[in-house]
């Protein structure tokens, strides 16, 4: 897989994707992660790439001739299954938008910043607007960064155990069960005997109750998925 992340702070996500299981999917060649500077693509000396909107709207815009270069470099290259910009309007993401992604070969992050980016690029370049949530950040920098952990550690051989993976939270609509380790007593508190006793019918059974009781309790907005 390769994600080419185009960016006007592209500092920003040199420790997020040079980290962990991101820095070790990607030693592994399991996944190639590219983060370029929209600024390398402006025509101007001091690299321009904002403008006032039209319109007398407070703010900068992201002007189109610098992302267009940039993308047009990539799109040249090679073919890309997703363009993505990460934009309060797009779609929630969420685990099963992870797991879809994870599936694709090549995909582009385009990241907002300022006001915003001019809308011929949305009309003309992207096929995926993304949003991580209900708020405004500085730039899409670390959005993205939170859409590539969630896709890259869903890559075969980029955890060590991959089935760990298929339990985590949302995976299924429902939330993770709680989960203990040792020693099994731990300041006058235990783990429930039915981890102890090892018939993992039971175990899965009590997960499963664990699991519908912690989402209706704290998420139940899930359920109704």
């Amino acid at each position: 897989m390769r994600i080419d992340i185009l960016s006007v702070v592209p500092e920003l996500l040199t420790s997020p994707l040079g980290e962990s299981i991101l820095a070790r999917a990607q030693k592994a060649g399991l996944v190639e992660i590219v983060v370029h500077n929209i600024r390398d693509f402006a025509t101007d000396r001091h690299r321009r790439v904002d403008d006032y909107p039209f319109g007398g709207e407070p703010g900068m815009v992201l002007m189109p001739e610098p992302v267009a270069r940039a993308l047009d470099s990539l799109l040249a290259a090679r073919t890309y299954d997703e363009v993505i910009y990460t934009s309060p309007d797009g779609v929630r993401h969420d685990q099963h938008e992870a797991n879809r992604l994870s599936l694709l070969g090549n995909i582009i992050i385009l990241c907002g910043h300022y006001k915003g980016l001019d809308q011929r690029i949305r009309d003309t370049y992207i096929t995926r607007e993304i949003s991580i949530g209900d708020y405004v950040l500085t730039g899409g920098e670390l959005a993205a960064a939170v859409i590539v952990d969630s896709v890259v550690r869903l890559l075969p051989g980029a955890i060590g155990d991959e089935a760990s993976a298929l339990t985590d939270s949302f995976q299924d609509d429902l939330l993770a069960p709680p989960i203990y380790t040792r020693p099994a007593e731990w300041r006058g508190l235990g783990v429930p005997e039915v981890l102890l006793g090892g018939n993992p019918v039971l175990i899965r059974d009590w997960q499963q109750e664990q699991a519908l009781e912690r989402t209706a309790r704290l998420r139940p907005d899930l359920l109704d998925k």
